[in-house]
């Protein structure tokens, strides 16, 4: 009997268990569960039904900590015995836990920057169907013009914070777990690739971050970060919506030992809708359309508690029809994108709480669009008559790149972070233009390219002399340079490449620069309601590719590059402060000054212009471009240039309040962009920026009790803005109305509607033609979750 005694306390089970639910006794999904002992830690998370378990209990004393998004961390000792039952208690703002603004885990009342956490109870509380979408609550947030990706071509998507250079190129670095998702060739953003479904949160740092993360987060930075591997999980969210559109959502999850991997997918299509004002619509206008499909594996290994890995790759394909067609051979003009990556992560706990975080990624892209011209009709016709395909582009592109990360604390003052990382780019936009008749006959052959490579390194010290007092040093230095930069042109006849044209420039010239960019931060705790806190900071762009080398038409307007172009610099400042007016309600005030030095800006040319000659005197209307353009009737020449200086300063305001099942938010920011210096153009002194409104706002509210109902509403306002650099044509405010509602059927099964513009609001996003946004959009469906054990 005492052997068998014995042999039953060998093999016991020596897991630990337990549930993770909120206050309503509803399963928390997803929370990070850690255990922390003298012999290291251990982790898991939690399934769809709340329960976790970590294989092996850790000797001597131990600490439980729970963080999920939306709740406040709980930190205990852990207990002994039975199943573990932890109620998580709603998180205030400033109890809210980020990682992106400082590269390491800290909550947001302890951060000096202007931070939100949009988490996955508030994405799946949305009536969006992209990410895009999602983040418009956050009123420092647009794209470079008001539409949504879901009509948007792909080169304006790119992200503008606070209004800090809005063009199709993002001034925001946009991540997914830490790995840069911009597009490699031209910056801008598919936020069509984010599964919105596999997103654990999405962090945004509103700021100019280039301190840590270099170039694109001259205006900040945005992490999504995805779902942890959780045992036996899988979750389908089928939908469909007016105008035929089926969506379909799928993540899988499990774990088997120290092995977890993460599956998901999405599915999109939709007839779309007219983008052409009614008023202006014409035989070549028909519907803007777009379809998309992405995939992910995630692999997470942890071979022991001091060490984990990961390894992410994915699939992403989009096809989109942008709104016309030519009126010759009923050519769509439309654009697709195929897009693979793969990346990989490790992290080292070491002794002497040394940490060592290393990322490798690599993307390979395929971008195709045609652009159509819509030329004055003949006399007695009606306008928007005539369509013809006046270019047709290619763009392959890829990329590596590499970071590496070390921190430790030295002492009870000092958090040090020190890291360095290298990207790489190759690039080409092949172009064939085609005859100003009927667009059907290829007239000249373009390839116009180059390569890219940069090399950046940071260190930073978070400081806390005082219990009430965090400082924050950190500098950073880059190192980039341009080079195999050339524009083959050669004319086409009867379908054979011939003779080199006189745009033909074999080599182009490159560039080297170097930029310092260095921070420095400081959050005061006044009482433990008050913070203030204040930065000095810096950022800085490397022009892409793409301004670089690439052109481009929307309708009448053609857009050339500038080989020349320098890095945008930005220097800044904020001073904010967060009050918990009580338990329930929290305040948070940012100012702002932000000055950006050598913006890259597309300026209306009222000249012809010609490109420098390769060899001879160059004219007094020759610039750094590689094509000529004569402004007439039919044709409004833009080129991409440094205007000089402009300033972006302004106040937010973020009010939060949170009482048991009930959320209620409000946003508004206020700002003026300016251009302050433009040697080149003058008279563009004293302009607003384009793109940029002086007033956007949004209010939401929500209501969620499982035993009930979820329900959610939310408006957003956006004043007047201009839609061009000579401030003549103006956009229009506006303000929309979604709504979300859903219920639990039965353990594991949800319905939900949604609807976005309620109201059916016609809203303008852009001039020549006028283009509006999205109608209203309805979507409904279910959502099915099933776990095992």
């Amino acid at each position: 009997m005492l052997l068998a005694f014995v042999l039953s306390l060998v093999m016991a089970d020596p897991s630990i268990t337990g549930v993770v639910k909120d206050a309503n006794g509803g399963a928390i999904v997803g929370a990070s569960v850690v255990v922390k002992s003298s012999s290291g830690e251990q982790q898991t998370v939690t399934g769809p039904d709340g329960h976790f378990s970590i294989d092996k209990t850790p000797d001597g004393n131990a600490t439980l900590i729970v963080k999920a998004a939306g709740f406040a961390v709980k930190e205990e000792p852990l207990p002994t015995g039975g199943m573990i039952d932890v109620v998580l208690a709603p998180a205030t703002v400033l109890e809210t836990v980020t990682v992106t603004p400082s590269r390491t885990e800290q909550r947001i009342g302890e951060v000096a920057a202007s931070v939100h956490v949009v988490d996955s109870t508030e994405i799946k509380q949305s009536s969006a169907v992209v990410a895009d979408d999602v983040l418009r609550t956050i009123p420092t947030f647009s794209l470079f013009t008001r539409a949504s990706s879901l009509s948007a071509h792909p080169t304006s998507q790119g992200v503008s914070l606070r209004g800090i250079g809005p063009s199709g190129v993002s001034r925001t670095l946009v991540m997914s777990d830490g790995v840069p998702v911009n597009d490699p060739f031209g910056g801008w953003v598919y936020w069509t690739r984010f599964p919105l479904e596999s997103v654990d949160r999405i962090e945004v740092v509103e700021g100019p971050s280039s301190s840590l993360y270099g170039n694109y987060a001259m205006g900040g930075v945005i992490n999504v970060m995805t779902a942890h591997p959780s045992r036996r999980t899988i979750e389908l969210k089928p939908q469909y919506g007016n105008l035929h559109s089926p969506k379909v959502d799928v993540f899988g999850s499990d774990v088997w030992g120290k092995l977890g991997v993460t599956v998901d997918a999405t599915s999109y299509n939709t007839d779309g809708f007219p983008i052409v004002a009614e008023g202006e619509r014409g035989i070549v206008d028909d519907k803007s359309k777009v379809k998309f499909n992405n995939a992910n594996v995630k692999l997470a290994y942890n071979p022991t508690s001091r060490i984990s890995t990961s390894i992410r790759g994915g699939y992403f394909h989009e096809e989109r029809d942008n709104g016309k067609h030519s009126t010759f051979d009923a050519t769509e003009e439309g654009n697709h994108t195929r897009w693979g990556y793969v990346s990989g992560t490790t992290r080292f706990d070491l002794p002497g709480a040394n940490s060592v975080q290393a990322t490798v990624f690599t993307n390979d892209e395929h971008f195709f669009s045609n652009f159509l011209a819509v030329p004055a009709p003949p006399a007695g016709q009606p306008a928007r008559s005539i369509g013809r395909v006046s270019l047709n582009q290619t763009v392959p592109s890829n990329d590596v790149g590499a970071s590496t990360q070390w921190s430790r604390p030295f002492g009870t003052m000092n958090f040090v972070s020190a890291g360095a990382d290298f990207h790489w780019v190759k690039g080409d936009s092949q172009e064939d233009s085609l005859d100003a008749t009927s667009g059907l006959t290829v007239t000249s052959h373009r390839v116009s390219g180059g390569r890219q490579q940069s090399e950046g390194a940071y260190v930073q010290d978070i400081v806390t002399p005082l219990s009430n007092l965090t400082l924050t040093f950190a500098a950073r230095v880059d190192h980039f340079r341009n080079y195999d930069s050339h524009n083959l042109e050669n004319a086409v006849s009867g379908g054979v490449v011939g003779a080199a044209t006189a745009n033909n420039f074999p080599n182009l010239p490159g560039r080297t620069d170097t930029v310092v960019t260095p921070r420095a931060s400081a959050m005061y705790r006044v009482t433990d309601r008050i913070n203030v806190w204040g930065d000095v900071n810096s950022g800085f762009r490397a022009p892409t590719l793409n301004e670089l080398y690439r052109q481009f038409r929307k309708g009448a307007v053609l857009t050339l590059p500038n080989y020349e172009l320098v890095p945008e610099r930005l220097v800044g400042g904020e001073l904010g402060t967060s009050i918990a007016l009580d338990k329930h309600t929290t305040l948070r005030v940012t100012g702002f000054d932000n000055r950006v030095r050598n913006p890259v800006t597309n300026v209306t040319m009222t000249s012809a212009f010609v490109p420098i000659p390769a060899t001879g005197a160059a004219p007094a209307n020759a610039f750094t471009t590689t094509a000529s353009c004569t402004p007439n009737a039919a044709t409004t020449c833009v080129l991409r240039q440094n205007v000089g200086r402009t300033e972006i300063k302004g106040v937010q305001m973020d009010l939060d309040f949170r009482w048991k099942a009930f959320h209620a938010t409000g946003a508004y920011v206020g700002e003026s962009a300016k251009v302050k210096e433009n040697n080149t153009t003058t008279a563009l002194v004293g302009n607003d920026l384009a793109q940029v409104p002086k007033n956007r706002g949004s209010i939401q509210l929500s209501f969620s009790d499982p035993k009930w109902f979820t329900f959610s509403v939310d408006e957003q306002f956006v004043g007047n803005q201009y839609d061009d650099d000579q401030n003549a044509r103006i956009l229009p405010g506006y303000k929309v109305t979604d709504l979300t509602a859903s219920r639990q059927i039965v353990k594991g099964l949800d319905v939900f509607f949604g609807a976005q513009n309620l109201f059916n609001v016609v809203y303008n996003v852009a001039t020549l033609p006028t283009t509006i946004g999205a109608p209203r959009l309805f979507n409904g469906g279910v959502r099915i979750r099933w776990t095992g054990r």
